[in-house]
């Protein structure tokens, strides 16, 4: 990094915006096959924080690629800067006292490592959206499965390129045994529980 970038410190901090909300913040790092629910889990989540008058906001993977990611692809090198950026925006949304939700695919346990190091500590909880392939795919909600049985989509998740499933997550939301608003009651229970709300 170029000598003469100094950090700015803000005058309003992390726990000066906590104080203000009346709750903590952080993020909520969703991970899963396509097709597991990551996406849906987390829009019922925000609904039901937002209802509560909680300050949260999610962070979806095809979004991002929509705009802030749009230059990368899908090869490793890619996946891991793509990670790496929503790592550190994901980071900027907690110390401005928000609840991050972000439902990323997230495939590479170090590359899920590498943002919990960027995160401050006891403020990321990992989340594995454990979705058996074989329902992931019967669910094929934007027929990607399909296209990559066939070859029209090269190095995809789960069928030609590795998913490595949480060494240890805070929380496993079983979304092939529960409905998606039982999976997001969960979570938030997990984060009242942990003293977030």
């Amino acid at each position: 990094m170029d000598s003469n970038i100094v950090w700015h410190q803000a005058t309003i901090e992390p726990k000066d915006y906590r104080s203000k909300n009346g709750h903590h913040s952080g993020v909520v790092w969703l991970t899963g096959l396509s097709g597991s629910g990551k996406s849906s889990i987390a829009n019922q989540v925000n609904k039901k924080l937002y209802e509560r008058g909680i300050q949260s906001y999610i962070l979806d993977g095809d979004n991002i690629r929509h705009g802030l990611n749009a230059d990368l692809g899908f090869k490793p090198e890619d996946r891991k800067e793509n990670i790496r950026r929503i790592g550190e925006v994901a980071k900027l949304f907690a110390d401005s006292g928000t609840i991050v939700l972000t439902a990323f695919i997230s495939p590479y346990q170090e590359d899920r490592d590498r943002v919990r190091d960027i995160i401050d500590s006891g403020d990321f909880l990992e989340v594995h959206v454990d979705c058996p392939l074989s329902e992931c795919e019967y669910r094929d909600p934007k027929g990607l499965y399909k296209k990559a049985r066939t070859g029209e989509i090269k190095g995809f998740t789960g069928i030609d390129s590795p998913y490595e499933a949480p060494d240890s997550p805070e929380l496993v939301l079983e979304s092939n045994a529960y409905s998606v608003d039982e999976c997001a009651e969960q979570l938030i229970s997990f984060l009242e529980k942990n003293e977030w709300l």
